[in-house]
């Protein structure tokens, strides 16, 4: 990957990469080529050291971020942390660099326990950048882009929609969910059965958890792509954030292939998405087999397939006889009938993720392909209106990264330099919600990486 070269003088700049995970590779890539000396931690040495290999300026070690000291001394020998481990341990961090007067970047949300810390983050005189990844951050940067440049004009955004995936490409989406994991099938599990929050014609309308499948609906990006969209979580605070308190309708969410939602909407209303702890799922060295959990966790009569049928049809209702055909034999696929031993880990969730994983991994051969698209309804000053969508489609490369770890770990990477350059030079808690934070990121993005969002009218 293109980097330009970072030097202080005769000394090189230091990073800090917390986690090694499958966005970290792009991220250590990159410093590394532009002569960063980064050391790589993970609570595994092992890991650190796969994800350090074939790279010039890396130094892998084991750390555990929750050992205060430990995190100190390593803080301490660099000029910036960059945190990709879960998002519940970058306060841990944050902290650590204030003690030690270091920047930080993260690709996740901003949480109020992060924000809590940005009036010690300003007097200690360091940047904190998050949310620069994908969603958020590529997706941040380009919705505040245009809905700057209409304001500026004098227009207003009446409407504004955001959907992001990360899917197989559809040739390798040959399973009957049409989904693929890169990563723990457990976390997208459970953001399956999050509740939803948006503003819709000026009326804010709210969605729990366990009708969020049952709310997808059909959305056209391109004819060639058949996705259903659903809401993500509290979409009603970007109407303050992106600055467009005129806008009626604000919408983000998720796009899936058709047919996802319903097999997910079953999967919930026979109980297979709680996390309540059971017995019968708790490790063992004899785990049940597959059809026994099945029987215990719907209640059927016995763990013969026809009870199994008839128990989980009384339990869900289906749009039609081929649906319920469908999704009866993506059932018997995952091998909720079978004979096979579970992986037991204690809940419903957790242990279906496990099979999920086993039976839904990318082969060597496979890509994935990302897809964000923002689409504004703007009233322009003279009274006149347009639709305007943004629109990135990214595929991945089978001999090299997934479009969703070039997607995230790029722009970390991009912040980093930008930090180490003193272009990104604002102090405290920060995301990427300003032109004057954005344009400079945008550029190279663009110019060094060939990653930017392309704008069309189309109505």
């Amino acid at each position: 990957m293109k980097s330009t070269t970072l030097s202080s003088g005769s000394e090189p700049k230091k990073a800090l990469l917390l986690g090694a995970g499958f966005v970290s590779r792009p991220t250590a890539e990159i410093l590394s080529n532009s002569g960063v000396q980064v050391t790589i931690a993970c609570r595994t040495l092992e890991s650190a050291q796969k994800l350090a290999r074939g790279l010039e300026n890396a130094r892998p070690i084991s750390l555990d971020v929750e050992d205060e000291k430990a995190l100190d001394a390593e803080v301490a020998k660099v000029d910036i942390a960059i945190s990709l481990i879960p998002y519940t341990y970058h306060t841990l961090v944050i902290k650590s660099a204030i003690r030690n007067k270091k920047d930080v970047v993260t690709t996740s949300y901003v949480s109020p326990a992060m924000m809590a810390l940005d009036d010690e983050c300003k007097k200690a005189g360091i940047t904190v950048m998050n949310e620069i990844g994908l969603d958020p951050g590529i997706d941040h940067l380009y919705a505040v882009k245009l809905i700057d440049e209409v304001h500026r004009a004098g227009g207003k955004i009446t409407s504004f929609l955001s959907y992001c995936c990360g899917l197989p490409a559809p040739e390798d989406s040959d399973n009957p969910l049409g989904y693929k994991f890169s990563w723990s099938a457990q976390g997208v599990l459970l953001a399956l059965t999050n509740a939803a929050k948006y503003y819709k014609d000026g009326k804010l309308e709210e969605v729990d958890g366990k009708d969020l499948m049952a709310s997808a609906k059909p959305y056209f990006i391109y004819p060639g792509y058949a996705f259903v969209a659903y809401p993500n979580r509290d979409s009603s605070v970007f109407r303050e954030r992106y600055n467009i308190p005129e806008a009626q309708t604000v919408i983000r969410g998720s796009l899936r292939y058709q047919g996802f939602p319903e097999f997910i909407k079953v999967l919930v209303d026979i109980d297979f998405l709680v996390t309540e702890t059971k017995d019968f799922l708790k490790p063992s060295e004899t785990p049940i087999a597959w059809k026994e959990a099945t029987q215990r966790i719907i209640g059927a009569s016995s763990s013969e397939e026809s009870d199994l049928i008839w128990a989980i049809s009384s339990r869900t209702k289906f749009n039609t006889t081929e649906e319920k055909n469908r999704i009866i034999a993506g059932l018997r696929w995952i091998g909720l009938f079978s004979e096979d031993k579970i992986t037991p880990r204690s809940n419903p969730l957790a242990t279906l993720g496990a099979q999920l994983e086993k039976h839904m991994q990318y082969g060597p051969s496979e890509r994935d392909m990302v897809v964000l698209q923002h689409k504004f309804e703007i009233e322009h000053k003279d009274g006149k209106k347009e639709t305007k969508t943004s629109t990135l489609i990214e595929y991945g490369d089978p001999k090299g990264f997934t479009a969703m770890a070039k997607l995230v770990g790029v722009p970390a990477a991009v912040a980093v330099k930008q930090i180490l350059n003193g272009t990104l030079s604002q102090k405290g808690i920060l995301a990427p919600m300003t032109p004057e934070i954005n344009n400079p990121l945008m550029k190279e993005l663009k110019e060094d990486f060939g990653i930017e969002m392309t704008e069309k009218t189309i109505a």
